[in-house]
């Protein structure tokens, strides 16, 4: 795998419509994961260079300067695309973050854990490891033996391909599956995650285990 990122400017469709300050509000979702990292400001000099780098640059209301996110942190955000809303009066900038976005450390300006789901869930899986086995389900799965772990992921899928197709059983076995599948990474030391990642990557995007490891 590679994680050697696009070069090329990006585009943007449509005309941005600025305020009467010159601005516009630029929403970061992870591209990757989806959740919603910050939200800043632009100006026609901040989203030319954003196209340009392909990486998050603003417009500073307070210092009235132009910064580059992570230019002291390190946290940049890489730009994979840029849209307008319906009324061409916001920005979305689909990123790779390669850090906390948020300024206190945390994932996200909203905390660390406001993120979509899977990540959420992948979290309270985590969170379990330490917890008694003789009370909690999912401790005993990371803490067992991994023909624990691996046997619910079979058995569950045994129960998926044999529900009736399109019944609401099917997507109750599918969610088991579901489940037990990221206990299972968990517990074999794998973060979870890392199968986003690879999906991303077959899209184009960067992998964040990857950006994570440089």
């Amino acid at each position: 795998m590679s994680g050697t990122q696009p070069t090329d400017p990006l585009t943007i469709t449509g005309e941005p419509r600025f305020d009467e300050h010159g601005l516009i509000p630029a929403i970061c979702q992870d591209a990757v994961g989806g959740s919603v990292l910050m939200l800043a400001w632009m100006n026609t000099a901040a989203l030319d260079r954003t196209l340009t780098t392909r990486h998050a640059w603003f417009w500073s209301r307070s210092r009235q300067e132009l910064w580059k996110k992570g230019a002291t942190s390190g946290n940049v955000l890489t730009v994979n695309d840029v849209q307008l809303d319906c009324d061409q009066d916001a920005i979305l900038l689909m990123v790779s973050p390669a850090g906390p976005a948020c300024h206190l450390g945390t994932d996200t300006c909203w905390g660390d854990d406001s993120g979509p789901l899977l990540t959420r869930l992948t979290a309270t899986i985590e969170a379990r490891r330490g917890a008694d086995p003789e009370t909690s389900y999912v401790a005993r799965l990371l803490g067992s033996d991994r023909s624990l772990a691996a046997g619910k992921v079979a058995e569950e899928s045994a129960e998926l391909l044999d529900a009736a197709p399109g019944s609401d059983h099917q997507v109750e076995e599918a969610a088991d599956v579901l489940f037990h599948l990221l206990a299972l990474l968990a517990r074999d030391g794998v973060d979870p995650l890392r199968v986003l990642d690879v999906l991303a990557q077959r899209e184009g995007l960067p992998p964040r285990w990857l950006r994570n490891a440089t």
